[in-house]
């Protein structure tokens, strides 16, 4: 039997990628404003250990962050159109977030300078990356998108 009501996905679907996109746009966001910013105007929310570990984040890092947010905004939005591009784009959205986070915690030790607290935002980051790549594949297996 189709998952499929009147040759539509069921409203969990559009409630699901909708909140995708915004979680997404919000990463965008912040990218945008983490490197935007000035190391001045970063001093303002970080102590010295913090803003020396933004400030010295290395461009391939950088880059994997916008990979990241790009890649899964553009997977949210074919979520939304219903093609099936969403599946590689959530794919190099999760890779880019496995770089990022290989830096940010192997190579450069942020649980040195966060703490513990610290893994939360990237282990919900990595749990939606995640989570996006099965929900598009399952998608896919259901003739959500094509």
């Amino acid at each position: 039997m189709s998952d499929l009501i009147n040759g539509k996905p069921p409203t969990s679907f559009w409630i699901i990628a909708g909140a995708a996109l915004v979680w997404n746009l919000i990463g965008l966001m912040i990218y945008y404003m983490q490197v935007t910013s000035t190391p001045e105007d970063l001093a303002q929310y970080y102590n010295e250990a913090e803003l020396a570990f933004v400030t010295s984040t290395p461009t391939w890092a950088t880059s994997a962050y916008a990979i990241a947010v790009t890649a899964g905004v553009l997977g949210c939005l074919f979520l939304l159109l219903r093609k099936v591009w969403a599946i590689p784009m959530f794919i190099i959205s999760l890779a880019g977030i496995v770089v990022q986070d290989i830096h940010g915690f192997i190579i450069a030790d942020g649980i040195g300078v966060w703490g513990l607290q610290g893994l939360v935002l990237p282990a919900i980051v990595l749990i939606v990356g995640i989570g996006l790549v099965l929900y598009s594949r399952g998608a896919k297996g259901k003739g959500w998108i094509a």
